[in-house]
């Protein structure tokens, strides 16, 4: 599974911590789509799909999630709960975030505009789709 786990640089002083991110650099490509996941309702689950090819960075930049990661073969739950740690999730990847906390603000970086053509969001077709890639 193509998930990696980063811990950014963070700039701290007397007046606060300030982390910053470049693509290319931090960030292992172009980024096309910024968005957050906040105000989550207690007990949601979201996601629950998988990308043929977007990659893309979580960050729960303010108070903290789960994030269950399934390549079809093992699978791993990941907690957030730093503002400069993150986790990089390549395409065919399952991926659902839950167990949000009240103030959970989870951002996330992703290397393409959205197209719902890369999105597949039934959990056994995602099995069948990994299977057929095998085979190539």
């Amino acid at each position: 599974m193509q998930v990696k786990r980063y811990r950014f640089h963070r700039h701290r002083n007397n007046h606060g911590n300030l982390v910053a991110l470049e693509e290319l650099k931090e960030i292992p490509f172009n980024i096309k789509r910024v968005y957050y996941v906040y105000n989550t309702d207690t007990g949601a689950v979201r996601g629950c799909h998988a990308h043929k090819r977007l990659q893309q960075v979580f960050i729960c930049v303010h108070g903290s999630c789960r994030i269950k990661l399934d390549d079809g073969e093992e699978t791993e739950i990941i907690t957030l709960d730093r503002p400069d740690e993150g986790i990089y999730v390549s395409g065919n990847v399952w991926r659902e975030m839950f167990d949000f906390s009240p103030d959970a603000v989870l951002l996330v970086l992703a290397s393409e505009a959205y197209d719902e053509t890369d999105y597949i969001r039934d959990y056994d077709e995602f099995l069948r789709y990994e299977s057929d890639r095998g085979d190539v």
